[in-house]
């Protein structure tokens, strides 16, 4: 399984940037994909998670701001971030997960993305 995710980029505060992950190569048949985002010299944080049935989550900070989707004829989820804050601004990374329900810990994830970059300047 392959995750390439794209979109990231470099935005003033308030602006929006859209993320999107194509998963390649997936043969399980429910699963469930989420976006992390991490600052040097801190843990990977879980931002938002879709559900095999669609059912969007979101870590506190993001909520009202940004917006998961997924298009599972394509195995693509998207992440479309309103709003932007300079917290905001780190490493995104996408990750598929071999269960239907999100959860918000980075080990439970079995394949992850190569990171996009999200740069959010006052």
């Amino acid at each position: 399984v392959q995750l390439q995710a794209s979109g990231g980029g470099s935005v003033q505060v308030g602006g929006s940037l859209r993320l999107s992950c194509a998963a390649s190569g997936v043969t399980f048949g429910s699963y469930s994909m989420a976006w992390f985002r991490q600052v040097p010299g801190k843990g990977r944080e879980w931002v938002s998670g879709i559900s095999w049935h669609g059912g969007p989550y979101y870590t506190d900070s993001v909520k009202g701001r940004f917006t998961i989707s997924r298009d599972n004829a394509k195995i693509t989820v998207y992440l479309q971030m309103n709003s932007l804050k300079p917290e905001d601004t780190a490493v995104y990374y996408c990750a598929i997960r071999r269960q239907p329900m999100v959860v918000t810990h980075s080990t439970e994830y079995d394949y992850w993305g190569q990171g996009t970059l999200v740069t959010v300047s006052s």
